[in-house]
């Protein structure tokens, strides 16, 4: 079913497969990948009727209707985390960004092998710009809130699983209560001093 046209500040989250690049080395990979994607895009927004996407390849970008700004970013964390977890067991990881700000989409006039569907907006520039060139570099499997531009629209405390760094807050969907992200967190920073120690190992061997 084709999108209503859309034009307010809202949430938006762009978001992506991580490894994509890489997974299209292999065309049956990259294949899955998307549909698998796609597939929990879908059922992700069947369930939560205040979050529309627009799914492109292997990435989508998401935005909240209505509500108070409470609601929305609710409503879209709640769609983001049920992409994630849902991928997880098929061995995908998604980075994803979120912005407050203006978003526009409208259909067009449409020819035969011709689409037009454009996007606009603060809020979505911001999403995308901080997925594909924020620092620091957002990694596989995080999700984050662009703090610039966000004021104090939100009551943050009320959102127990996001924790704030410099330019972000950053949303631990994977765990259940705020008790359990210092673990999370540990673990996670592990998992990357072994991926380098393994670099070092090869190199060391191949000497």
């Amino acid at each position: 079913m084709p999108l209503a046209p859309y034009d307010e500040e809202t949430f938006i989250a762009f978001t992506d497969i991580s490894g994509f690049k890489e997974m299209m080395r292999s065309g049956d990979k990259a294949a899955q990948a998307m549909n698998s994607f796609y597939n929990a895009g879908y059922a992700a927004l069947e369930q939560e009727n205040n979050v529309n996407g627009l799914f492109v390849s292997d990435c989508a970008i998401l935005f909240s209707l209505s509500g108070s700004t409470e609601v929305r970013l609710d409503s879209l964390l709640s769609v983001l985390k049920n992409i994630n977890r849902t991928l997880l067991p098929n061995g995908i990881m998604l980075t994803s960004s979120i912005a407050w700000g203006h978003f526009s989409y409208h259909d067009r006039i449409e020819f035969p092998g011709i689409g037009k569907q454009p996007i606009f907006g603060n809020g979505y520039l911001a999403a995308f710009l901080d997925n594909e060139i924020g620092s620091p570099r957002i990694q596989p499997g995080q999700c984050r809130i662009v703090k610039k531009g966000l004021g104090s629209i939100i009551n943050v405390p009320q959102f127990n699983l996001l924790e704030e760094t410099a330019k972000h807050f950053q949303y631990f969907w994977n765990v259940d209560s705020p008790e359990e992200i210092g673990n999370f967190k540990a673990r996670y920073h592990d998992s990357y001093n072994l991926k380098y120690a393994g670099m070092l190992s090869v190199l060391r061997m191949s000497g």
